[in-house]
């Protein structure tokens, strides 16, 4: 399983979320048509087993092997979104897209918000501002909208506003 999903990730992730036909999500996650319908029996399946993949992916490249000091893992975290950003996404998040290409899907969306709440969950405890967890997503996310268009002064921006937030707790 974990095979097909890394395959389909990479087909959605390069090609959207429309365009590869099911001949090509096959290729992609190697195998055959019979074993892909066996572990994903729709393509909403697919998508779903592919963003968990990088819903992972993601988790363990920005919070692996963090810094103890809390102000070294915030520019840590926030330079690890950017290489993230230049390596992997470089047009937006792909879970934001998932819904936008699928806006009335109920697992999609909860699968975003898993995945949000998350990230910012251990954005939270790594970083030390727990109680300002929903403004250290909106740094992450903001930096996740705006490295498309700004690449590495968007993460030195990320980066101000992670210390003056947490300069206004203390």
């Amino acid at each position: 399983m974990s095979k097909i999903s890394a395959g389909l990730e990479r087909a959605f992730a390069s090609r959207g979320f429309a365009e590869p036909s099911v001949e090509d999500l096959r290729d992609a996650a190697g195998v055959s048509l019979r074993t892909l319908y066996k572990y994903t029996p729709s393509r909403a399946d697919m998508v779903l087993a592919a963003l968990e993949n990088r819903h992972q992916r993601y988790l363990l490249h920005v919070f692996d092997g963090l810094p103890d000091d809390t102000e070294e893992a915030t520019n840590a975290i926030l330079v690890r979104v950017g290489t993230w950003m230049a390596t992997e996404t470089s047009h937006g998040c792909l879970f934001h897209a998932a819904v936008a290409a699928d806006p009335n899907s109920g697992p999609l969306r909860e699968l975003l918000e898993r995945h949000k709440a998350e990230v910012a969950s251990r954005a939270a405890a790594a970083t030390g501002v727990v109680e300002a967890e929903t403004e250290l997503l909106v740094i992450i996310e903001g930096l996740t909208q705006a490295w498309p268009l700004r690449g590495d002064p968007a993460v030195d921006a990320a980066k101000r506003l992670g210390h003056a937030l947490r300069v206004s707790l203390v």
